[in-house]
């Protein structure tokens, strides 16, 4: 099974906390990463890095996420690359647009995975890993935090009452109608 050091990832996003926030958690993974600041820039940074993945932020200046989809399509060196969406705009008039559009055009690629921002580190990586065939190692840490969460999670619903419990289920029943996919096969 090849390791994460053996592994390309390209982070493109307008926003330096953000990419430089996933950059850091790849590199913690092990894998070998570059960035771009942009559609234009992960253009240029493909032809001379040549990752193995990409993720992408869709709202971008000069030139949108949907745009370098649309541009590797056509290449046919870069038409399987996979890609990792990583957007704030998956519910929102900006990005629901893009989203859709990228469900288009990657129709013959699978898996196709859309996370929304803020992202979780082990969640990412662990999408990575299992588009790439890898093993995850260096997520360990981070799905203890998660189980930690999970118990402060489970101690608080088992202290609250009833009619709270209710309105929380009613509030979560609506926001999962409206909710948008986020992991395909």
């Amino acid at each position: 099974m090849p390791e994460t050091s053996e592994k390309k990832i390209l982070v493109v996003d307008d926003e330096p906390d953000v990419r430089n926030f996933i950059a850091a958690v790849l590199e913690d993974a092990g894998f070998n990463v570059e960035t771009a600041i942009d559609g234009l820039d992960a253009l240029e940074k493909v032809e001379a890095f040549s990752p193995d993945l990409m993720t992408l932020d869709m709202v971008m200046p000069r030139m949108p996420g949907i745009k370098v989809i649309r541009t590797l399509r056509k290449n046919k060196k870069w038409a399987k690359l996979p890609i990792i969406i990583i957007t704030a705009h998956a519910r929102d008039e900006l990005g629901s647009d893009q989203i859709t559009e990228f469900m288009a055009l990657t129709s013959k690629v699978s898996p196709k995975i859309i996370l929304e921002k803020p992202i979780s580190p082990a969640r990412l990586v662990n999408a990575i890993c299992q588009i790439l065939g890898l093993e995850p190692k260096a997520v360990e840490a981070a799905d203890e935090d998660s189980t930690d969460e999970r118990n402060k999670l489970a101690k608080l619903i088992q202290d609250t009452d009833s009619d709270t419990l209710r309105k929380i289920r009613k509030l979560l029943n609506k926001k999962k109608k409206t909710e948008p996919y986020f992991l395909f096969e």
